[in-house]
């Protein structure tokens, strides 16, 4: 291995500015704490009794099972009073029994109201339970690359576990337990660790931004988390219904913005459309001639600024149905076309 040095400089009291020397926010407890450290101390003291510890203990379908495997452990959150927690699907996966422990050391039985393996996230229900402290979902469309990201759960049974980082990434796509791709996901560099699944990721004002899914083992820094208008959507139809059922297009795609000299040139009403990453051979989207680097702007009639737009308007009720799609193709050329919705297939 090569050897390489290393010149390393010390800050002496000239080289901190003026700024630098004001003084600190001070602590509830007196002591002296940074803006950054308080905003942090604050979105815990505000978040945290949200997020509660979700044991599950697993069917075992009439097979002996090793006691690590026929139970499991993660995180949820509270949304509202009367007792709803959004969690990962695949952390309730398979449950005969799953038990609800709050911070404050409550315990109690929970129901799976519905779950979406297709974006990993599943409702639970505690009906014992009423005046319970809610989370806020914030709007995901919102965020930026480089913001604070604070992630709050149970890594390892370890409950209420803080970890703090940035805004890594958006827009990214990560394939599900189902094989299906789950779109425009949040990366962050908040570390996460088993056990955090289903828990919050929250922005600097306490809003929750979205739900923490996945990390990439071995590696240092890529953590993922389903966004919370996503999250929005999803618990609204299992709410309704207690499952999503979606037309399907065939393709996966990512949220990208749109060149302003092409927005000016086709006179657009967004600045963000769906980029095509991927078609699937024999698909709707393959039948009505969608390219992969085509970027959708418009599906039945509706303007597509993200894959969440897309999401929304593949509603059961459009399986099967006509629907108009335009595409922007090279930048320099729109396209129409029609496209008819297949069941979604798990």
């Amino acid at each position: 291995m090569d050897r390489h040095d290393f010149e390393i400089g010390f800050l002496d009291s000239s080289a901190i500015s003026e700024d630098a020397n004001k003084a600190p926010r001070m602590g509830g407890d007196g002591h002296l704490l940074d803006v950054y450290s308080q905003t942090i101390v604050d979105v815990v003291k505000e978040v945290g009794p949200s997020v509660v510890h979700v044991h599950v203990q697993h069917k075992n379908n009439g097979s002996i099972q090793l006691r690590d495997k026929s139970e499991a452990n993660g995180s949820g959150l509270i949304i509202t009073p009367d007792g709803y927690i959004v969690t990962n699907s695949h952390v309730v996966e398979n449950a005969a029994a799953t038990q609800i422990s709050l911070p404050d050391g409550s315990s109690f039985q929970a129901e799976i109201v519905g779950q979406d393996k297709a974006t990993d996230l599943a409702l639970l229900r505690v009906s014992s339970a009423s005046s319970l402290p809610a989370a806020h979902l914030g709007d995901s469309d919102q965020l930026q690359v480089g913001q604070i990201a604070i992630a709050i759960g149970n890594p390892y049974g370890f409950q209420n576990t803080v970890t703090a980082g940035v805004i890594s990434a958006l827009g990214r796509s990560l394939r599900s337990r189902t094989g299906r791709l789950i779109e425009n996901v949040i990366q962050t560099d908040a570390a996460l660790n088993p056990g955090n699944s289903g828990g919050p990721l929250v922005d600097s004002s306490g809003r929750v931004i979205g739900i923490n899914t996945a990390i990439i083992q071995y590696a240092q820094g890529i953590c993922f988390a389903i966004p919370a208008n996503t999250v929005r959507w999803v618990i609204t139809l299992l709410l309704r219904e207690g499952k999503v059922t979606r037309g399907f297009l065939g393709i996966s795609g990512q949220t990208v913005p749109l060149p302003a000299r092409v927005i000016r040139h086709f006179i657009l009403p967004q600045e963000t459309g769906v980029y095509v990453v991927q078609v699937m051979k024999g698909s709707p989207a393959d039948n009505a001639g969608v390219k992969e680097g085509d970027v959708i702007i418009s599906l039945a009639d509706q303007t597509t600024s993200t894959v969440d737009d897309i999401h929304k308007l593949l509603t059961k009720e459009r399986i099967g149905k006509e629907l108009g799609i335009v595409l922007l193709r090279g930048w320099t050329q729109t396209l129409e076309a029609n496209v008819i919705p297949d069941r979604n297939q798990e």
